[in-house]
């Protein structure tokens, strides 16, 4: 059952956090785990990847498609709804092994009749832009059926709505409901064709609906079946007439057939999972939870464009503005760079295709080179605003600096850029614009920085670092570390362009003249003041008079919070003049640059910073989980990887902040369930040169085995108490140094491999 996320029973309170949990989706669109006959109300939605919408002075946010899946049955003139009737039996399931949705609800109608209806539906992984549901319906007595299935166009929007113009008509037997989006015309069209044998089937056409009415007198005991192949196109693919497009789309689907298409859904699905399933022996719950955390990284990955990334919540629908943020290269990257490295490159290529962007916002606030939006849509110009969130006693909108000062977001595109490039040797990243992105980076750090003339050295002042409850602080240790690694990263890529392509190294330095010079940045680089440690007590202050902040009690701060929702961080925010922060801040940087830090000194921060951090954010958990293996202690990490792990399953994180809605998929924390697992509990790490395993498995954890992909190669895991076996593909060519606590040993091409070890485990 490692495999399938059920719930029977339905409850009404439980729709929004089934709807997150039941999602499917392909990295086009992603369709939320309502059922079939819920409608905006419920919060349907078909969100669509990369194709946003600005309606009037509303909050820019991404598009959701008209719902094609929309199904409503009557028996004998009783409409079969869970929100409507209380049914018999319930039950909504995932199949993660093959991205597929079912629904099983019987109901009680006329005259004791039961009525059973069947749903299964999937994004498909073949053809990105078809949506398929096969329905069955089954009743104990002879009955009148009414189907009305069709497209629903009024659909769930936040900020909306975002379809304007909207028109129904029919195509070659095909429903079609068109509409354009108001900031830049684009046209959305959904399509569906219906395999359907039986009933009298009529057209209805409404305002924004277009539907079949199917009337069927049921015989008691037999099944009648149909299914629908929705087929979505917008303006943004390259195709010539979207609605002609997506009217093939359908009735090549219908002429495949169900059985076919599911058949080519569970290849591609094997295929993921062969490429990244983690297996966990001793432990059921937490392989569940983490095989849950990859399907939901897998159904939002950008597999066929580098023109998109992952936003915030994924396609779970249009909260956060559908935006990218720091969370990709932080927390989602790394699980694609050692399972898919080509969907890595499309979600660092995405970074090069929004430069521009960057630059103008650079270019808004006096600075120079790219200052990368805090909440990136498809043209990288920032979307964040200034007024985030509202104040619960006074209704007012409240002055954030997430947009303005969390200029941390620069560094971490470098640091992703360079992550892929290291993990991989792909030098074509850095070639085709990659170079381009960390040079322009530096030049917003060095514009940025105050040069103190009486300590000789750069500082960042004036930032907002990952903990959001501390805005506008000096030297936050996070962002200074992550600025020096962006001015370390820009002088080897300049060298290795002038070596290398020396066309390109003076494309780059010829524009900028009078501008920003490499020796400015190595001065920058050579004299940047990071905090480091403590002599005595190895804390490292988390930004300048961090210590001098009231230090109180989680607990303490909590009995001063007068409303569930309000905010606590920004200008009047009850942690804001405490030690209580958000999230990881320091103990990330120590997980990001462990090797630049003694574990006596990632132990005494760990111990000092775990009490005083509110876990505020879903990206929190796993780095207290990351860094508490990488000092040896799994079981302090185990409940922090749980807490991340099934943050999903169970609906249990913020779902507000002041009074702004929160809610959907966490992505990152998804990400940071595999890194947990994979980077912390098995101690998997590779820098370039070797790939170093150092082992911490919680108590209850015999084994863990997992798939590697470096440099090409492909490789097998599995790290048990005693030993780390080594599985080297057969097509394997080269050979792969392997670091086990400490122990280098070569693995050839094809060969097996195993090393006893002796991890030194301290809890």
């Amino acid at each position: 059952m490692s495999w399938i996320v059920r719930e029977d029973g339905f409850r009404k309170e439980r729709i929004t956090t089934n709807s997150n949990k039941f999602m499917i989706g392909n990295g086009y669109m992603g369709y939320r785990g309502t059922m079939e006959e819920f409608t905006k109300s419920e919060l349907t939605a078909t969100t669509l990847a990369g194709l946003y919408d600005k309606v009037g002075d509303k909050w820019r946010e991404p598009v959701n498609a008209p719902n094609g899946l929309f199904t409503r049955i009557q028996c004998d003139g009783s409409v079969l709804s869970v929100l409507e009737a209380e049914p018999l039996e319930h039950e909504q399931e995932l199949d993660m092994q093959h991205g597929l949705h079912r629904r099983k609800t019987t109901f009680s109608a006329k005259g004791d009749n039961r009525v059973t209806v069947l749903s299964e539906r999937f994004c498909s992984a073949e053809r990105l832009h078809l949506i398929v549901n096969r329905i069955t319906i089954h009743c104990s007595k002879d009955c009148e059926l009414l189907i009305t299935t069709g497209i629903d166009g009024d659909v769930w929007d936040i900020n909306g709505p975002h379809l304007e113009r909207m028109v129904g008509q029919v195509e070659d037997n095909c429903l079609v409901m068109k509409g354009w989006t108001h900031e830049l015309n684009q046209p959305v069209s959904v399509v569906e064709a219906i395999e359907c044998n039986f009933g009298e089937k009529t057209i209805i056409t409404e305002e924004q609906s277009i539907y079949r009415q199917i009337v069927v007198q049921y015989r008691a005991g037999e099944k009648y079946t149909f299914t629908k192949y929705v087929s979505v196109y917008t303006g943004m693919d390259e195709v010539e007439n979207i609605s002609l497009a997506a009217v093939q789309s359908s009735l090549e689907a219908l002429r495949v057939g169900y059985a076919q298409l599911f058949l080519e859904q569970a290849v591609i699905w094997n295929r993921k999972w062969e490429m990244s399933d983690v297996t966990i022996e001793g432990d059921k719950e937490a392989q569940h939870a983490l095989r849950y955390s990859m399907y939901q990284l897998h159904i939002i990955a950008p597999e066929q464009s580098e023109k998109v990334s992952i936003p915030a919540r994924g396609l779970s629908g249009q909260v956060y503005k559908g935006a990218v943020f720091w969370d990709t290269e932080m927390f989602m990257l790394p699980f694609f760079l050692y399972t898919q490295p080509e969907v890595a490159r499309n979600l660092m290529m995405y970074r090069v295709h929004t430069l521009d962007g960057a630059r103008r916002k650079a270019a808004e606030y006096g600075f120079e080179g790219a200052f990368y939006a805090w909440e990136s849509q498809e043209t990288g110009d920032d979307a964040c605003t200034l007024f985030n969130v509202n104040d619960v006693f006074t209704g007012r909108p409240m002055r954030t600096y997430f947009r303005d000062k969390q200029v941390h977001i620069s560094a971490d595109v470098v640091h992703g850029i360079w992550q892929y490039y290291t993990f991989t040797g792909d030098e074509s990243i850095l070639l085709d614009g990659g170079a381009e992105v960390i040079w322009e980076c530096a030049k917003f750090f060095y514009s940025y920085a105050y040069y103190n003339s009486r300590k000789e050295r750069y500082e960042v002042l004036d930032v907002t670092g990952p903990d959001e409850y501390h805005e506008r602080v000096n030297n936050n240790a996070f962002t200074n570390m992550l600025v020096k690694q962006t001015l370390f990263v820009t002088i080897e890529v300049m060298k290795y362009l002038q070596n290398k392509n020396p066309e390109r190294y003076e494309i780059i330095l010829s524009k900028e003249q009078d501008g920003i010079t490499l020796e400015q940045i190595s001065h920058m680089y050579d004299h940047l003041y990071v905090p480091q440690p403590d002599q005595d007590n190895k804390l490292i202050s988390q930004f300048d008079g961090y210590f001098k902040l009231e230090d109180v009690s989680l607990t303490e701060l909590k009995s001063r919070i007068m409303n569930k929702n309000e905010y606590l961080g920004g200008g009047n925010g009850l942690a804001t003049t405490t030690q209580i922060l958000k999230q990881a801040d320091v103990i990330l940087m120590l997980h990001l640059f462990k090797d630049r830090f003694d574990q006596e000194t990632k132990q005494a921060n760990w111990k000092f910073y775990e009490p005083r951090t509110e876990h505020g954010s879903s990206l929190s958990s796993c780095i207290y989980a990351l860094v508490a293996s990488d000092i040896g202690s799994p079981d302090w990490a185990y409940p922090y990887f749980m807490r991340t792990a099934t943050i999903d399953l169970t609906g249990e994180s913020k779902q507000y902040v002041g009074d702004l809605y929160i809610g959907g998929t966490h992505p990152a924390a998804n990400g940071g369930a595999w890194m947990a697992a994979v980077l912390g509990f098995a101690g998997l790490r590779y820098q370039g040169d070797d790939v170093i395993i150092s082992p911490a498995l919680p108590e209850k954890w015999t084994a863990i085995e997992f798939p590697l992909c470096v440099r090409g190669q492909s490789y097998k895991v599995c790290v048990s108490k005693e030993e780390v076996h080594i599985t080297s593909h057969i097509n394997n060519t080269n050979t792969m140094l392997f670091t086990i606590c400490g122990q280098s040993i070569t693995v050839p091409g094809g060969q097996e491999i195993t090393a006893p070890y002796n991890c030194i485990i301290q809890t």
